[in-house]
């Protein structure tokens, strides 16, 4: 599920753009906006009202006319990102190579898109040994490339990224195994460096040399265990900002696929790998082996146990492992309950985007555009937010949504990816693609019981389901 959140504390107004898969966890936190800011256009101002009740026809056009315009710029646009070590080399990955990020630079654009990469973690000697075994890449720099080409939300091609194209785009990649919460250095008695935490302070101090102190927006946005790390460290990065004296620039957080549940598993196993290890004990394991920094207010609300400040369960389908055997009844109802008490989450969050996909790290997909709710994609969810927070200014709540324009989306059809404009299932080992009916079968979904419990011939719920409705 995707969802913008509105949140407010005594000291400040936090915008959470929540990105959620159901059952596939998404979440977000994040905007902190403090002191005076001066309201000069970026460009040129726009002025929406004459369009109002034809909008998404109106961005069409100004999509085409970028995209007309693109190729004849005087200045050459580079498509790839990159790459810049961190002139700090005491702030390393896991292995002791030294952490950086990749940059695409836009002149004369005042929007910055900082892009956290996830990747799971590891929360002892023994899974970090096994880790940078099998996944060195996010333990280490040695063999990253000079340069990357983004996707999704990190497109500098405007048919692909209609909003965000042309912001300046920084990913940096995941190096230290810790959600982007550490703050060990490796030495003679650490066989490895947890510093997610300070790679996003020194990655924002550098972008401040490179303009981002002229920035109009910072959108903090990360998937994944990246999605968690904007939830530890937006507001870190806001205040750090503020101390450089950049406290009018806006902050903003979108997490995709971070927002975890505390919930109990189907089944107890031992804590012995990342996979097998219960998710609320690996965190707490792991927040004692990485040193992790979370935000204050939080530990405080928890007395400590920061842990709390994690959250959760991922349940990943994009690619799905097929046993051969069929999920048993209790399992059903066992994912069934998860997605309930999901939705439960959700019932004081003003605004959201979530669709009922099965789905894991959405925004940097090059098919990110074509997941809807409601007739509503993605992108244009985004802009909705975007234009709500950006006319809002500095004032404690959200303004009612213009028309044509909704902030609050969700799917309401029952069962899991039920969306029909959700991303193709494909089992894991062969890449086959499967049908939303097969899928479900696989789970264990009886067609002719639930269609007997919701008063219909079995064929019309098949219809349903491969129409997804």
């Amino acid at each position: 599920m995707n969802l913008l959140w509105i949140y407010r504390s005594m000291e400040m107004i936090r915008v959470l753009l929540v990105l959620l898969v159901l059952l596939v966890l998404g979440s977000a936190e994040g905007r902190r906006v403090r002191g005076q800011r001066t309201q000069t256009p970026e460009s040129f101002p726009l002025d929406f009202t004459a369009v109002e009740g034809n909008m998404e026809s109106f961005m069409t056009q100004v999509k085409n006319l970028a995209q007309s315009l693109y190729p004849c710029s005087t200045q050459k646009l580079d498509q790839e990102m990159k790459l810049q070590f961190l002139r700090n080399s005491s702030v390393t990955c896991n292995d002791g190579s030294p952490a950086g990020y990749y940059i695409k630079e836009s002149r004369g654009s005042r929007r910055w898109l900082m892009f956290l990469e996830g990747g799971w973690y590891c929360f002892s000697k023994h899974t970090c040994d096994s880790r940078y075994e099998t996944m060195r890449r996010l333990m280490s720099s040695s063999k990253w490339p000079p340069t990357r080409t983004g996707t999704g939300i990190l497109s500098s091609q405007p048919e692909e990224n209609p909003h965000w194209w042309n912001a300046n785009t920084v990913f940096v990649p995941y190096c230290s195994s810790d959600v982007w919460s550490g703050s060990t250095a490796k030495t003679d008695q650490n066989d490895y460096a947890f510093m997610g935490s300070q790679i996003i302070q020194e990655v924002v101090k550098e972008l401040v040399t490179k303009g981002l102190d002229g920035a109009k927006v910072l959108l903090l946005a990360g998937s994944s265990a990246g999605g968690t790390g904007v939830l530890l460290n937006v507001d870190r990065v806001s205040e750090l900002l503020e101390d450089l004296g950049l406290g009018s620039v806006q902050v903003r957080g979108l997490a995709d696929s971070g927002w975890f549940l505390d919930h109990k598993q189907y089944r107890f196993t031992d804590c012995i790998d990342t996979i097998s290890c219960a998710p609320t004990e690996a965190i707490k394991r792991g927040v004692r082996y990485w040193n992790s920094v979370v935000p204050e207010r939080c530990s405080r609300v928890y007395n400590g146990e920061d842990w709390n400040c994690f959250f959760g369960y991922k349940l990943m389908v994009d690619n799905v492992h097929l046993t051969g055997q069929p999920v048993q009844e209790g399992q059903w109802r066992y994912i069934q309950n998860l997605g309930s008490e999901l939705r439960n989450t959700l019932k004081n969050v003003p605004a959201m985007f979530a669709p009922a996909c099965l789905s894991h790290e959405i925004i940097t997909r090059s098919y990110w555009m074509d997941i809807h709710v409601k007739g509503t994609s993605l992108p244009r969810a985004l802009q909705c937010w975007d234009r709500s927070l950006r006319h809002h200014g500095n004032s404690s709540s959200i303004q009612a949504p213009p028309r044509g324009c909704p902030l609050h989306l969700i799917d309401s059809c029952p069962w899991p990816h039920c969306n029909p404009t959700c991303p193709t299932i494909r089992e894991q080992l062969t890449g086959q693609e499967m049908s939303v009916i097969q899928f479900l079968t696989h789970l264990g979904f009886d067609v002719q019981r639930v269609a007997q419990q919701q008063g219909m011939e079995p064929h019309k719920l098949l219809g349903m389901l491969s129409n997804g409705t």
